[in-house]
């Protein structure tokens, strides 16, 4: 079977009228090995409402291939109501809800939404970008790193099982 490239996907931000069903089970599905890693992130099992406010917390670009939805991230500013410290930091963008199709991881398609996010980030003003992952997901933090991204602290969310790293990269203007 042939996996379509990654630059046939159209990039946008998400409409009103794009289904939060369909990005949520989009979630789930890119999310799925890491709930059977024993990793409870969010997106493991979130509703569609909480896929929703997610979302409008900034702005959330998707991919379409064919009219499917088959990737999503958000981009916001940090918070100082924020659970993690770092992301108390107003002048920061965080990169959150991240997910590609698991046909498509890969392809290429997760590190064309990383850099349209980096890009929405940088279009802000913010003079940095922040994200995290879990600690035993090494292959995620192996694919931030090969990106530039650098760990700069950790994180305990709250409800989680595990450990978070904090990483960020620096957006040149």
């Amino acid at each position: 079977m042939d996996v379509p490239t990654p630059t046939a996907a159209l990039l946008r931000p998400l409409a009103p009228t794009d289904s939060l069903a369909e990005l949520t089970d989009l979630l789930h599905r890119a999310y799925a090995r890491l709930g059977a890693m024993g990793l409870n992130y969010t997106a493991v099992d979130q509703d569609e409402a909480a896929t929703g406010r997610r979302a409008s917390r900034g702005t959330c670009l998707v991919a379409l291939l064919d009219g499917r939805l088959v990737g999503t991230v958000c981009v916001r500013r940090g918070d100082p109501r924020d659970a993690c410290a770092f992301y108390h930091r107003t002048d920061i963008a965080i990169v959150e809800q991240f997910a590609v199709d698991p046909a498509l991881q890969g392809s290429g398609l997760g590190s064309r939404l990383l850099e349209a996010a980096e890009r929405l980030a940088r279009e802000s003003g913010a003079p940095l970008a922040a994200l995290d992952t879990a600690m035993p997901a090494v292959h995620l933090i192996r694919f931030y790193a090969s990106r530039g991204w650098s760990t700069v602290d950790e994180t305990q969310w709250p409800g989680k099982r595990y450990r978070s790293v904090v990483m960020t990269k620096a957006l040149a203007t």
